[in-house]
Parts: C-alpha cells; sequence; structure tokens
C-alpha cells in the first residue's frame, strides 16, 4: 500500500510487527465501514516504562497502562491520530485472558480505531457493543 496514512514505530522496545501492510488495508476497511477515512493514524509500540512515563506526563496518572490515544483530529469522519500501545501489557494481558500476543494486539489496534470513529465503553452496554465489533474484526483480518 502506497503513500499509506497509517504509521508503525518503535519506542525502548524489541518488537517486529508482522503483516503490516495487511493491517492497514484491516484498518483502513474497519475505518471506512464507520464512515471515516485516516488522513494520519500513528501506532507506536513501546515498553510498560516508555508508556508509563506518558501516562504521568500528559494525563497525570502514575501508573502503567496497555494503551494511551490521542486523538488529534479536527474535521468531522477523518482520523488523525497516535495510538501508544505497551507490547509489554499486551503480552501480559494475552497470558491473562489466555489468547495469542498477536490476537490480543490486533484487539487493542482496533479497540483503538473504533474508539476514534465513537464507539464508547463506559458502561456495560457500550462494552458489549464494543467487543461485539472487535470480535467481528478480529474474525475478518484474514479475509482482508
Amino acid at each position: 500500500m502506497k503513500n499509506s496514512s497509517i504509521h508503525f514505530f518503535k519506542e525502548s522496545v524489541s518488537f517486529r510487527l508482522t503483516k503490516q501492510n495487511q493491517l492497514r488495508k484491516w484498518i483502513n476497511t474497519a475505518a471506512k465501514k464507520e464512515k471515516f477515512s485516516i488522513d494520519n493514524l500513528n501506532y507506536i509500540f513501546c515498553s510498560d516504562k516508555y508508556l508509563k512515563k506518558i501516562n504521568k506526563d500528559y494525563l497525570n496518572h502514575n501508573y502503567y497502562t496497555d494503551i494511551i490515544t490521542f486523538d488529534i483530529s479536527t474535521q468531522k469522519g477523518k482520523i488523525e491520530g497516535d495510538i501508544f500501545i505497551s507490547i509489554d501489557r499486551v503480552q501480559a494481558n494475552a497470558k491473562q485472558y489466555k489468547v495469542s500476543p498477536v490476537d490480543e494486539l490486533r484487539r487493542v489496534m482496533i479497540h483503538e480505531l473504533l474508539h476514534l470513529t465513537g464507539y464508547k465503553d463506559k458502561t456495560a452496554k457500550d462494552q458489549a457493543e464494543m467487543r461485539k465489533m472487535e470480535d467481528y474484526w478480529l474474525a475478518h483480518f484474514d479475509k482482508i
């Protein structure tokens, strides 16, 4: 996919992301289904320590988390943002939930994209809808 608006970076973590072009196509397909286009979306894979510092510096939270998203979209229907993902947390969560690290990583990647398209997860009803959409997109990854 040339001139893709989805970029992948690493910060202070040893990690190899596979199937990058398929991931881009999958993420773009999900955005389009929600009637959004992606102007510029950066996924930054990092360590627990790196993400905890971002959490503390920008959100005043002094704890580990798996993901932080900065939505910098300025136009309705167009996605722009930075998504920081702790590979350490993803791997720990994969063990806890008894899923593969690849599936857990894809789940958090699509979860944050869904947030950027307007999905919420504060209530039980919203969480159920979010999980349904995550499961849908996970099931369709290899069909894209």
